[in-house]
C-alpha cells in the first residue's frame, strides 16, 4: 500500500533498518561451509507453530506497545519487515534423475548450496482515532512460494524453493486517561504457516555435523531449525509513522508519560526513535535493543551483516582468507561477493577512517590533586609496595596454600562471559603468581599445563585470570 506523505521517514529510517534486516544474514568467514553460517538468524525469528511448540525459547509472535499522541486527522503507518528463506540446492542429472550434490563447478565457477534470502515488507495504514473503542484491527496476509530452476549445463542445475508464508498482524489502540490524548498501540505480529513435521532438506557441511544428514536418512522427530527457518518470519521488525502527531520516547520519557511508560510491555522487541535527532514521528521496535535514534556509523564502508563487530577487524579478517576460501565467498551468497570485492578495493583514506572516530570533545576537568590516596609512594607499583609479592604470595584453597608453582583444576564460574571459558573446564594449569588488586580481591594468574605456548605467555607475562574458588587444588 503506496502512501507519498509517509514515504520519506521510511526511506531516512532504511539505512539502519536495513542493518536489523540483514544482522546475522552472513557471518566472518562468509562461507556456506562455516559453523556460524548453518546456525544463522538468532534474532526476531518468529517461527511456525509446529516448530514453536516443540522448541524452547522460539516463538511464533512478538509485542510492541508505544505511546502515540496522534494530532487530528493523523495517520498511523506500520510496516512491517522480514527475511524469507529461500532455499537453493545444486542438483546433477543422475540414473535416478537431479540429486543434490554439495557443490559442483560450472566454467570454472563454483556452486554452493546455501539458504538464500527474499526481503518482504507488509504495510497497514489506519487512523488511530477509529481504533480507539473497537475490536483489534486484524490484517491478514500471506507471501507466495515458488519454485524455480537454472540450468547450468546438461547436467548441473540450481534449484530454488521458498515455502508459502502466512501471517498476521493485528494493532490495539487504547486511549490513556489524561488530558495529552494518549494512546497506548499495541501491535503484534504473528507467524501462521503451517509447516509439515519431519522434513529435513540435507545441506553440505565443511565443520562439524550440524546438518550434514544424509538426504536418504528417515524423517523421523520434530520439525529442525533449519527447516523451520524456511516457514519462518526473518528478522522480523516494525517501523512506525504518524503523519502528524508524535511517539512517546520509551527510554526518556517525559515525566507526566512515565508511569505510562512503565506499563508498556514489549515482547521480544524493542522500539525506539527513528530519524534525526530530537525527531518523534518514526519508531523502529526491533528485536535487538537499541538507544533512541540509532544511526549506521559514517566511516562503515558497507554491510558487514554483523552490528556487533567492529569494520576495521572484519576487513582485515576478510583480507586473509586464501584464495580458495574466497572463492568458496563469491559461490555462497552474492551479498558476501560483493562485502569481499569491498574488502579488497577499500581505498586506504577509507581504510584509515575505521581506526576510530572522536564524537564528542567536552573540556578536561580540572586536575586533582596528585596525592589523592595520602601516600608518597607510586600507585601499585609492586617494587615500591613490600606488602605484596606475586611470585610468593599464596592463597589458601581447600585447605593447601597455593602459589607460584602450585597445579590447580579450572572450573569457569558462572559470572564469567567469555564463551572461550568453554574450552577451559577440567584443564589442568599451572599458577605462575598470586595477585591481590585494589578492591581487596586475590587472582590467580595461570598458564595451561598442555598449551605449548605456555613458554611464550609467560615470557611475555600474558596470563589466564582466576578467582581461587574457581580452581581445585591438583594434588602433586
Amino acid at each position: 500500500m503506496s502512501d507519498t506523505a509517509l514515504s520519506d521517514p521510511f526511506e531516512q529510517a532504511r539505512a539502519v533498518a536495513d542493518a536489523v534486516l540483514y544482522e546475522g544474514c552472513l557471518l566472518y568467514p562468509y562461507r556456506a561451509s562455516a559453523a556460524k553460517n548453518q546456525l544463522r538468524w538468532q534474532f526476531g525469528v518468529l517461527v511456525p507453530p509446529a516448530y514453536a511448540n516443540d522448541a524452547l525459547g522460539e516463538y511464533t509472535w512478538c509485542q510492541t506497545q508505544l505511546l502515540a499522541e496522534p494530532r487530528p486527522g493523523a495517520r498511523l503507518h506500520w510496516r512491517l519487515r522480514f527475511l524469507q528463506a529461500q532455499s537453493r540446492t545444486v542438483e546433477t542429472d543422475s540414473a535416478d534423475g537431479w540429486r543434490p550434490v554439495p557443490s559442483a563447478e560450472v566454467d570454472g565457477i563454483m556452486h554452493l548450496p546455501f539458504d538464500e534470502t527474499v526481503e518482504h515488507s507488509v504495510d497497514l495504514v489506519l487512523t488511530p482515532a477509529d481504533l480507539i473503542g473497537t475490536p483489534d484491527h486484524v490484517h491478514s496476509f500471506t507471501i507466495p512460494g515458488t519454485t524455480e530452476t537454472e540450468q547450468l549445463s546438461r547436467s548441473i542445475r540450481v534449484h530454488r524453493e521458498r515455502h508459502p508464508l502466512h501471517g498476521e498482524l493485528r494493532l490495539h489502540a487504547e486511549l490513556l486517561p489524561g488530558p495529552h490524548g494518549v494512546l497506548r498501540l499495541t501491535a503484534t505480529v504473528t507467524n501462521h504457516t503451517e509447516a509439515r513435521k519431519g522434513t529435513f532438506t540435507s545441506l553440505f557441511v565443511e565443520e562439524g555435523h550440524l546438518l550434514n544428514a544424509s538426504p536418504d536418512a528417515p524423517q523421523v522427530g520434530g520439525l529442525a531449525r533449519p527447516e523451520a527457518l524456511r516457514y519462518s518470519l526473518i528478522a522480523a521488525h516494525s517501523v512506525f509513522a504518524l503523519t502528524a502527531g508524535n511517539f512517546v520516547s520509551l527510554l526518556d520519557p517525559p515525566e507526566w508519560a512515565k508511569t505510562a511508560v512503565q506499563e508498556c510491555r514489549n515482547v521480544r522487541t524493542w522500539p525506539v526513535m527513528l530519524g534525526p535527532e530530537g525527531s518523534r514521528e518514526v519508531m523502529l521496535s526491533a528485536p535487538v535493543i537499541l538507544y533512541d535514534h540509532p544511526v549506521v556509523a559514517p566511516e562503515s564502508p558497507g554491510d558487514m551483516f554483523d552490528a556487533l563487530e567492529i569494520d576495521e577487524l572484519l576487513v582485515l579478517r576478510t583480507l586473509t582468507l586464501t584464495d580458495e576460501e574466497k572463492r568458496q565467498v563469491r559461490a555462497t551468497d552474492p551479498r558476501g561477493g560483493a562485502l569481499l570485492g569491498r574488502a579488497e578495493t577499500l581505498p586506504p583514506e577509507v581504510f584509515e577512517r575505521l581506526h576510530g572516530a572522536i564524537r564528542q570533545l567536552r573540556p578536561a576537568p580540572a586536575a586533582e590533586p596528585a596525592d589523592v590516596f595520602g601516600t608518597d609512594r607510586p600507585w601499585w607499583d609492586p617494587g615500591a609496595d613490600a606488602s605484596v609479592d606475586p611470585a610468593t604470595d599464596s592463597v589458601v584453597i581447600d585447605g593447601t596454600a597455593v602459589g607460584r608453582g602450585s597445579r590447580v583444576r579450572l572450573h569457569p564460574g558462572g559470572r564469567r562471559s567469555d564463551a572461550q571459558d568453554m574450552f577451559l573446564v577440567d584443564r589442568v594449569a599451572t599458577v605462575q603468581a598470586v595477585l591481590l588488586d585494589v578492591d581487596g580481591s586475590t587472582h590467580l594468574a595461570v598458564t595451561l599445563d598442555d598449551d605449548p605456548g605456555a613458554d611464550l605467555q609467560i615470557l611475555q607475562g600474558r596470563f589466564r585470570y582466576f578467582a581461587p574458588e574457581e580452581v581445585t587444588v591438583v594434588s602433586a
